[in-house]
């Protein structure tokens, strides 16, 4: 989709517009959203970043897809000056203007780092939001003394795009999503978080997300207090429910055993569950050998590396050299 399609839908006289999830737990589905909920979470957004008339926003990922869409939303109702390039790894490749406002996936901001002029306009960015999968350490630290705004954002399509966000740079920085106004949090029974946002949301979102909620002032960072104005929580999240596997009566979540080898395990991988008679489940690791790596090569370097970094009862069971770990057309990697 382009602009000149997006911009008819939206002009149209139908109330709602139709949206997809990202897929990353399945197949994308077909999601109808209000355009007037749209709106409000542009709103906020918009008030929250305190961004104005004229300020420059850069549309730089797929209008198919609710990041994009909500991009769009934004300029339209904050009348910012909305500038368009392909979405690509590259997206600053060519851009001589300095943009006010960026969103961005992991990705993308990765690309934009390893080329020296292209990192230097990623670093005039005033409000740079990245979201659409998880920050990994390395690219949260490369981004940690840069001199705009940087935020990590956390949300779905269900949502409309972020109801938190939190400040991956500066004296700010923090683990700790910071709900904005209007938006509510709790856990349910299964310790996952519910969202409560009536603007965006017509009832209350159980998501998968297993999260910790805590009182920001019992969080040893001042900006949590300055920024958790709504209720006074904070949250992290440390996995999606469907990404717990339980080997032996331990529950291991698949996403902080990735976190945990990110440093060290300098190739794509994965976690996988894998059925076992003995345990129930045990951990395997999908991964891509280096360049010029047989399969037992690697396979021998990837076991040395589990079985220093991590504990005993997390250390993968099985090993899978692959050609490449499937994706998502917004970068999360495919479960399932």
């Amino acid at each position: 989709m382009v602009l000149t399609q997006f911009l008819e839908l939206w002009n149209n006289d139908n109330p709602q517009m139709l949206v997809h999830t990202s897929g990353s737990t399945g197949k994308p589905k077909p999601l109808w959203v209000d355009k007037c909920r749209m709106e409000a979470s542009a709103k906020a957004t918009c008030q929250y970043l305190k961004l104005k008339a004229g300020d420059k926003a850069l549309l730089c990922m797929s209008l198919d897809y609710i990041a994009g869409k909500m991009m769009a939303v934004r300029a339209l109702v904050a009348k910012l000056q909305l500038i368009v390039v392909e979405p690509n790894g590259h997206p600053l490749k060519n851009m001589e203007e300095d943009i006010d406002f960026a969103a961005m996936v992991p990705l993308q901001v990765f690309n934009s780092l390893q080329v020296p002029a292209e990192r230097q306009r990623l670093m005039r960015i005033k409000h740079l939001i990245i979201g659409g999968s998880a920050i990994e350490a390395d690219l949260a630290q490369e981004l940690r003394n840069f001199p705009n705004a940087v935020w990590s954002t956390y949300g779905m399509t269900e949502t409309l795009s972020h109801v938190a966000l939190r400040r991956l740079n500066g004296p700010e920085a923090s683990e700790w999503y910071a709900p904005l106004p209007g938006v509510e949090v709790k856990l349910n029974s299964k310790g996952c978080l519910v969202i409560n946002a009536p603007h965006v949301c017509q009832e209350p979102l159980e998501t998968n997300d297993i999260a910790i909620i805590k009182q920001a002032i019992d969080v040893n960072e001042e900006d949590l207090k300055q920024h958790s104005v709504e209720q006074g929580v904070v949250f992290r999240i440390l996995g999606r429910l469907d990404n717990v596997l339980v080997s032996g009566g331990i529950k291991i979540q698949i996403e902080e055993v990735e976190r945990e080898l990110y440093s060290h395990l300098n190739t794509p991988y994965r976690i996988i569950k894998i059925k076992d008679q003995k345990f129930g489940e045990v951990v395997g690791l999908e991964f891509v050998p280096l360049s010029g790596q047989n399969p037992n090569e690697a396979t021998t370097m990837a076991k040395q590396i589990c079985q220093q970094v991590l504990p005993k009862y997390w250390q993968p069971k099985a090993y899978f050299a692959v050609n490449e770990i499937e994706r998502t057309p917004t970068g999360k990697i495919k479960r399932g």
